[in-house]
């Protein structure tokens, strides 16, 4: 993973879970095409990476998703689904966020919290997935809060304390950072 403006990468600030890999390569074992075919689109680089280092899983408390995970809990797959039926609903209601009001624009969830909060990429038609911004939006409200970043640059933004979220719990990050692997957890 790349530094960030002269901060540690996310796996020095989080002990390395270990992930199985294809013929030593380093590559993770998931299928990528597998999961842009059942998306529609190729996730981030930046998240691959992330997947292939981390997996889903606990950071600091908060759920990071892994598509086709084992623990189903933290299957982003199952989330998109999941979100994507919620928020067809809720909108028939409740303002959407500006955004989603674009043709062909569309949410997907990457990571969300016990508390109920999601950080979605922002995907619009005809975007690199690697220029997507992000989207956090509050448990059960209207509040939207928008970042130009990539996930890891986000995690690892809020992880050194360079930026601070005014949607997720005010005690995240926890001083001590930890990781637990999804798959380490009960489903």
């Amino acid at each position: 993973m790349s530094r960030i403006r002269g901060r540690r990468p996310i796996r020095s600030v989080s002990p390395r879970a270990t992930r199985p890999t294809r013929s030593g390569t380093g590559e993770s074992a998931k299928d990528w095409e597998a999961v842009e075919r059942e998306l529609g689109v190729r996730p981030p680089h930046d998240y691959i990476s992330l997947m292939a280092t981390y997996g889903g899983g606990f950071i600091d408390n908060y759920l990071l998703l892994e598509p086709g995970c084992g623990n189903s809990v933290y299957d982003l797959l199952r989330h998109v689904e999941e979100r994507d039926e919620a928020y067809e609903e809720l909108w028939k209601y409740e303002d959407k966020p500006a955004e989603m009001e674009e043709p062909g624009n569309r949410l997907i969830p990457w990571a969300t919290t016990d508390n109920g909060e999601y950080l979605f990429w922002l995907v619009r038609p005809g975007r690199n997935p690697d220029e997507w911004n992000l989207m956090i939006n509050e448990e059960g409200g209207e509040e939207w809060e928008r970042h130009a970043m990539t996930a890891t640059q986000f995690l690892s933004r809020v992880l050194s304390g360079e930026l601070r979220s005014e949607v997720l719990w005010s005690r995240f990050p926890e001083e001590v950072h930890s990781f637990r692997p999804a798959l380490s957890l009960q489903d």
